[in-house]
């Protein structure tokens, strides 16, 4: 056990060199370019509090996972051991499965799920044996994170065929788009070292970091759209841009320009 803790006890090695800038940091830039969950995180708390709010104060643990996941991600990179992997993975594994149980449309629910908490108790159970299991065979993980972000996207797909909002349907575009590249930039990384290494550009796992943030940040925003558009439509949700809507640039995030539940009421 003490072994899953030691440096470089993981058989991951990325692409960046070694020790390079740091005797105490193995992977320095893949470690540093984790702050960036620490910095976007917040953002999104703050700017989803309204939706979340009035859908359930449970959608903040997304946010608050992935700033877990940062830091795991960042011991992970600074040691490079085992246990730092485990954490990563599985924190991305839990991430995951909280949008999964959240945002996933009601109307897709196997025929044997008959409302939204037996379909989280189901994702939870499915994700605790996951978890215990990739103790014993650490390949799960991989399994599990692919079966859960393929049945998603493909959700995801299905979902806005029906979509008319141009500005749903650009954020949506914006998303996959930023996924793709961040899995370029781990693909690139993990399996063209060798190009990297020669033109001295070992970096590509620190942009996975980077973009993979911000495309969960569009992803998010836009599950939290259609899903309250679903299950709160009196709320009237939009879609804007922080800093600044004007520029269909920044972070998304989902208003609510009808009344709340209070107001409803009367």
């Amino acid at each position: 056990m003490a072994g899953m803790f030691s440096y470089e006890s993981s058989e991951v090695d990325w692409c960046e060199d070694n020790y390079r800038h740091s005797e105490t940091v193995v992977e320095y830039f893949n470690t540093m370019s984790n702050i960036i969950f620490f910095v976007v995180a917040p953002i999104m708390l703050y700017l989803l509090h309204p939706y979340a709010r009035e859908r359930n104060l449970a959608v903040h643990l997304v946010w608050i996972m992935m700033i877990f996941v940062g830091l795991f991600s960042m011991y992970f990179h600074m040691t490079l051991s085992l246990m730092g992997q485990m954490l990563d993975e599985l924190s991305i594994l839990w991430v995951i499965a909280i949008g999964y149980s959240l945002w996933f449309p009601r109307r897709h629910f196997p025929f044997f799920v008959k409302d939204r908490s037996s379909f989280s108790w189901m994702v939870l159970g499915v994700t605790v044996i996951t978890t215990v299991s990739s103790f014993v065979k650490p390949v799960a993980n991989a399994y599990a994170l692919n079966c859960f972000a393929i049945h998603v996207v493909y959700s995801l797909i299905i979902e806005m065929r029906s979509c008319t909002n141009t500005k749903a349907l650009r954020l949506v575009r914006q998303a996959i788009g930023l996924w793709v590249l961040a899995i370029a930039c781990w693909i690139s990384d993990r399996f063209g070292c060798s190009f990297w290494q020669k033109i001295n550009f070992c970096y590509l796992h620190g942009f996975w970091h980077i973009l993979i943030v911000i495309a969960t940040a569009y992803g998010t925003s836009l599950l939290s759209y259609l899903d309250a558009h679903y299950e709160i439509p009196y709320s009237q949700p939009a879609l804007q841009y922080w800093p600044c809507d004007n520029w269909d640039l920044g972070l998304p995030y989902v208003v609510l320009k009808g009344p709340n539940k209070a107001q409803k009421c009367y």
